[in-house]
């Protein structure tokens, strides 16, 4: 019995701070924007660098709703992020009409140079599914089309979103390639060591050595 009260007293005092109010992560940022179709209507060279209200660093995702309805067969729209600290690195999403609906995700970095980590020119990407980009500094970065994951822990060293950019044509003389539409794009942000759930497992971990330290001493002891 006496194991067994101090069994409780102990997962009670792990549990209960943990639970006792809500905790909220102060890096935590939340940032939605939605690009309307004109601006994809533009080459590359022509695109703005559109600052973001936050910085997304440390762990970030992107979620992206491609709800554009392009003009031609080989119009695009290419959304890329850029890193804070050098616009010469980025991430590229590139995401073409339907019915093939291609999609592409490269890179830049300083070392590598332009590279396509992954391409597919048919059902790449899904209108009824949203495509994800989750980034980690340890696990670097994964896509995932709306259907599968397409990307799978790339290593691309620290990468903090402040900025992006949106084309869709290669030359200036080139139609339209978005006739109406939108991309929403949800940012989601934060350092998870800033988060007092973050460190819960860890309490657990070692409220379970505590208990298991007890109940050899006891079991010595009797």
């Amino acid at each position: 019995m006496k194991c067994l009260f101090v069994l409780i007293l102990l997962v009670g005092f792990i549990i209960t701070p943990a639970f006792a109010q809500e905790v909220k992560n102060p890096s935590l940022i939340i940032e939605s924007i939605e690009i309307p179709a004109e601006e994809f209507n533009r080459v590359l060279r022509d695109a703005p660098i559109t600052l973001l209200d936050g910085i997304h660093a440390v762990s970030w995702q992107v979620t992206i709703d491609n709800n554009l309805l392009y003009a031609n067969p080989d119009g695009n729209a290419v959304f890329r992020l850029y890193d804070q600290a050098s616009h010469d690195e980025f991430i590229e999403i590139g995401m073409g009409p339907q019915p093939d609906n291609k999609f592409w995700v490269a890179v830049q970095t300083p070392k590598e140079g332009y590279i396509v980590i992954h391409s597919s020119l048919d059902r790449g990407w899904y209108p009824d599914a949203k495509s994800i980009l989750t980034f980690t500094e340890r696990a670097g970065l994964t896509v995932n089309n709306g259907v599968r994951i397409v990307v799978t822990n790339v290593d691309i060293g620290p990468f903090a979103i402040d900025s992006y950019t949106v084309h869709g044509k290669d030359g200036s003389t080139d139609p339209p390639a978005v006739n109406s539409g939108s991309m929403e794009v949800e940012f989601l942000s934060g350092d998870p060591a800033k988060n007092v759930f973050a460190f819960f497992p860890f309490y657990v971990a070692a409220g379970l050595g505590i208990i298991i330290a007890v109940l050899v001493l006891t079991k010595k002891r009797s």
